[in-house]
């Protein structure tokens, strides 16, 4: 199947990471807005999934799966079981289902739904919402590498994204899932001990984003080892070294490499693959 017969999109759940997802595929022309179609059981994100992207946002589910070529999945794990057999029942194997549930695996999606079903299981991020995601993917057998290649061009509208084996999704989590919390914690601290050396807290809060954002550019667009980058910041004797060894000092390194262990093992005993 073409892509061009997988125009008509829906989304079940219009949370944050629907709505990012949806403004992306607009705002680049991967989609059309009267060829989208969502649902949600609150009202108040009912009216702000219409009122970001335009798209008409409906109280009840079914109109959705029936319409939908492409159906994203964009709920929480526990409402997930309860929309899968209206999905099952009024849905065939010809229908693309994409789920962003965390912690549902393709097994789990397969028997809830039937294992000839052409199922996509994505882990995306919050940076989605402001077209800088970082995404990875995995899909079952049944799936065309057409089809693999049309999603993966939808969800980068709003950032990168890379096809895996799924059982790397779980590390997805732990790195580009959680990663942002982790970078928002140090965005914080930085300007933390900005403000306790004198500076004040708005500038202290932009100049140490601004850092984060320019170092990630910097990482992104030059290619050059993150070691390489520190070493041309960092002089015999000077500040950024002395920084740099207080870090080393508190364990760092150590302690984002465990966090990204937790979130991985974390992952693994949600999805149920410990």
């Amino acid at each position: 199947m073409t892509d061009t017969k997988r125009n008509r999109i829906g989304f079940i759940g219009a949370g944050r990471m629907a709505t990012a997802l949806a403004k992306g595929f607009l705002a680049q022309n991967a989609a059309k807005a009267e060829k989208m179609l969502a649902c949600d059981v609150w009202p108040a994100s009912r009216e702000a999934f219409t009122k970001e992207t335009g798209v008409e946002c409906l109280a009840e589910s079914l109109p959705v799966i029936q319409k939908s070529d492409v159906l994203f999945l964009a709920v929480k794990p526990q409402v997930l079981k309860e929309v899968t057999p209206e999905i099952s029942r009024n849905s065939d194997s010809e229908q693309l289902i994409v789920s962003i549930a965390a912690g549902v695996t393709l097994s789990d999606l397969g028997r809830s739904l039937g294992d000839h079903r052409q199922l996509i299981r994505v882990m995306p991020n919050t940076p989605s919402l402001v077209g800088a995601g970082a995404a990875g993917m995995a899909s079952s057998e049944s799936v065309s590498a057409e089809d693999r290649q049309f999603i993966r061009g939808l969800l980068e509208t709003v950032g990168v994204c890379h096809e895996l084996p799924e059982k790397q999704l779980d590390v997805i989590t732990g790195l580009s899932g959680s990663g942002p919390a982790y970078v928002f914690q140090l965005i914080e601290a930085m300007s933390d001990g900005a403000v306790m050396m004198g500076l004040q807290r708005d500038i202290a809060l932009q100049l140490a984003a601004q850092t984060v954002l320019g170092a990630a550019k910097m990482s992104l667009e030059t290619g050059l080892h993150p070691g390489q980058l520190k070493d041309g910041v960092t002089s015999p004797g000077g500040t950024t070294i002395a920084g740099i060894a207080a870090l080393e000092r508190g364990g760092f390194r150590a302690a984002v490499i465990d966090a990204i262990e937790a979130g991985t093992l974390r992952s693994q005993e949600l999805a149920g693959n410990k």
